[in-house]
């Protein structure tokens, strides 16, 4: 890991609908721009982030997507409209963000469900993009979000269980389940959007169980945890708002796009085939899959990332 300092820089950005987003910059102001895009949805940016950056060398921006971190207003006020907040509107307020910045070009990181905004983002504006690196491919497609909240079950049948029950529906299927906790976790009373968020991590924290990381969906902030899943649950009952297979149908976007993808074989939340089939869609990427890794990584995977960000720092994007 490279060693970081606090940002030069830092800000909240004015995307309308009553929304300001938090944006901080690390490193070199004239160095290469990089964005990290963080995942969940709504899990706030990482700040440990940067250091897979060599800051000598690049510019890094973090900032916090709509209704979590510490952009305003926050997603656990259930006040706090999520109408407004859709993959479209991260988009937009992620080019709104470049404006104002004044980058030209970037490179894109980002894993999980960062992994599929910025390749929404890519592939909706690749003359912006000059590189991308990968921990943890998803699409979030709706096949991906029923083999999360319902296919994965099969190996943790009572932590399903207890999933199924904690959303108050005798529903058994991903489309219905995440529907529940929508409207638990945006309910007026704290007690009963405390629960669904509990129950939620819960689940979250059996999946990734097989790591020996620990409950590390459980252990968040109660604030940023009741944002976390109330912006999950809204994001993924709604298919994200993508059309089912779009980024993979559209990977030849990314034509001219270096990318390098790296994804653990043992990721049982989001099992190696999308990394695979973006992989083969995309030929201007190259996918390592780590054989000893999950969805949260290992040093190794950290290691192939290093890799990648600084021989796209010193100019050679050649994989």
């Amino acid at each position: 890991m490279h060693p970081r300092n606090g940002p030069y820089e830092q800000g909240m950005l004015d995307v309308g609908d009553g929304n300001l987003l938090h944006w901080e910059t690390h490193g070199n102001p004239s160095g290469k721009p990089a964005l990290v895009v963080h995942g969940g949805p709504g899990s706030g940016s990482d700040p440990g982030a940067v250091r897979r950056f060599d800051l000598t060398r690049y510019r890094v921006v973090l900032f916090d997507q709509r209704g979590c971190g510490r952009s305003t207003p926050h997603a656990s006020d259930p006040a706090t409209d999520l109408a407004v907040n859709t993959t479209h509107h991260l988009l937009s307020d992620m080019e709104r963000l470049r404006l104002h910045l004044g980058v030209d070009r970037w490179l894109l990181y980002g894993g999980s469900w960062g992994a599929t905004l910025l390749l929404a983002y890519a592939e909706a504006h690749p003359d912006r993009v000059t590189e991308i690196v990968v921990p943890a491919v998803t699409t979030t497609r709706r096949s991906e979000i029923a083999w999360l909240y319902e296919g994965v079950g099969r190996f943790f049948p009572e932590a399903w269980e207890r999933f199924r029950e904690g959303s108050g529906t005798d529903a058994d299927t991903a489309a219905d389940l995440v529907a529940a906790y929508a409207r638990l976790t945006g309910h007026p009373d704290r007690d009963v959007r405390e629960k669904a968020t509990a129950d939620w991590c819960a689940w979250e924290d059996a999946v990734v169980s097989p790591e020996e990381a620990g409950t590390p969906y459980a252990d968040r902030p109660d604030v940023g945890r009741l944002a976390m899943v109330r912006i999950c649950a809204h994001y993924f009952s709604h298919g994200a708002w993508l059309e089912e297979g779009a980024l993979l149908r559209d990977a030849h976007r990314l034509a001219g796009i270096p990318g390098v993808l790296v994804h653990g074989r043992l990721d049982l939340g989001s099992p190696p085939t999308t990394g695979w089939e973006l992989a083969r869609a995309w030929p201007d990427a190259e996918l390592t899959v780590v054989a000893d890794s999950g969805h949260l990584g290992t040093e190794t995977t950290r290691a192939h990332v290093r890799a990648a960000l600084d021989r796209f720092a010193s100019g050679h994007p050649a994989l």
